[in-house]
């Protein structure tokens, strides 16, 4: 672009300059010799050599043709056999035959091509969503984005059959009818969960095989948003106030099991403390019996000096006859208590006091 820029201003600049003297001359040799002598004076080589000079250039202008890197050019040509170059002109300075063939110029850059609600975000002004229905019935509107470019080996089929008009004849049509004919294979709640994923991976492949049969390269579709009807985002709104307080129940209730799962255990742990208390409490006392039925098979005696200890703690004073058996009935003694004994004392031997 900036070869042809630069040919066609100094193609403009050279006959502009060359119609300044051509009319300069005239009027100065005219005023002069007439009009007929300048007529005959523009016939100079040095005017033909000038003329020369321009229409040279001008040729070149017409011939050459830079195409940059990110487009490429449909030779139109009156010479050719079908009236186009079978294969396009990649980047580059190219030539072509002034006034017989002509470039037409298309991009092969990647292109995103915006439908959205919303009004700044398409290329369109107002809301450009794709409207459709789930196979429920339920309307809902997309948002959605194309990046796809045109296949450089593919441009002489992009020119037959849409020129410049393949964004909106082809590219923009195509896609709202795969959207809306895929929508219509899901119920509005899929559209809305996981399976969102399914949809955008199934048009991406449908249009991208579609794209690829009429010379283009889908890059991506990317499903931007879903909007749904105020009555149904109402109504899926409330389902998710009630799920959540299902949710909120079956917590509390699994907080009460685990509370009431956890005082069972503190119960059972409890009661296997108290039976393994009592199992260990039995065998010492067991062990103890065994132990003192070994010491009285031994010793007879420890019987009797066993009595006399438990006796011990509790007993303060005791006269017992030497004629009283071994075990006697014992009255219960206290602070105040006293003895009542169960046999009359005989005095055999008085008592004498010293000095007397």
């Amino acid at each position: 672009m900036l070869l042809d820029n630069a040919l066609q201003l100094a193609t403009l600049l050279l006959w502009s300059a060359f119609a300044i003297v051509v009319v300069t001359y005239l009027l100065v040799v005219g005023a002069r010799r007439g009009l007929g002598a300048a007529l005959r004076g523009l016939a100079s080589r040095l005017l033909l050599g000038f003329l020369i000079i321009l229409t040279l250039v001008s040729f070149i202008n017409a011939s050459a043709v830079f195409i940059e890197p990110q487009q490429v050019g449909v030779v139109i040509s009156v010479i050719a056999p079908h009236g186009y170059y079978p294969h396009p002109y990649r980047s580059g300075l190219r030539w072509i035959i002034p006034f017989l063939e002509r470039v037409e110029w298309y991009p092969i850059y990647w292109q995103t091509y915006t439908m959205a609600a919303t009004p700044t975000e398409g290329q369109k002004q107002g809301d450009d969503s794709i409207k459709a229905r789930t196979s429920d019935g339920q309307e809902v509107s997309l948002d959605c984005s194309l990046i796809f470019q045109l296949d450089p080996e593919q441009v002489m089929q992009v020119h037959v059959d849409w020129q410049s008009r393949y964004v909106e004849e082809f590219v923009r049509p195509v896609t709202r009818g795969i959207v809306r004919t895929l929508v219509s294979q899901y119920k509005a709640d899929e559209v809305n969960s996981s399976k969102r994923l399914d949809l955008e991976r199934d048009i991406n492949q449908q249009i991208r095989q579609i794209f690829l049969d009429k010379g283009f390269v889908l890059d991506r579709f990317i499903l931007r948003n879903i909007t749904f009807s105020r009555e149904y985002a109402t109504a899926i709104e409330q389902k998710q106030v009630a799920l959540q307080g299902v949710v909120e129940n079956e917590h509390k209730a699994d907080q009460i099991r685990r509370l009431a799962q956890g005082e069972a255990d503190a119960i059972v742990l409890k009661a296997k403390a108290d039976a393994d208390a009592v199992k260990l409490k039995a065998d010492a006392e067991a062990q103890a019996i065994k132990v003192i039925s070994d010491a009285l098979a031994k010793d007879q005696s420890m019987l009797t000096y066993r009595y006399i200890d438990k006796l011990a703690p509790n007993v303060r004073v005791m006269l017992v006859p030497n004629t009283a058996p071994l075990l006697l009935p014992l009255p219960t003694l206290d602070d105040t208590g006293a003895i009542t004994p169960t046999t009359p004392l005989t005095v055999t031997r008085p008592i004498t006091t010293a000095g007397r």
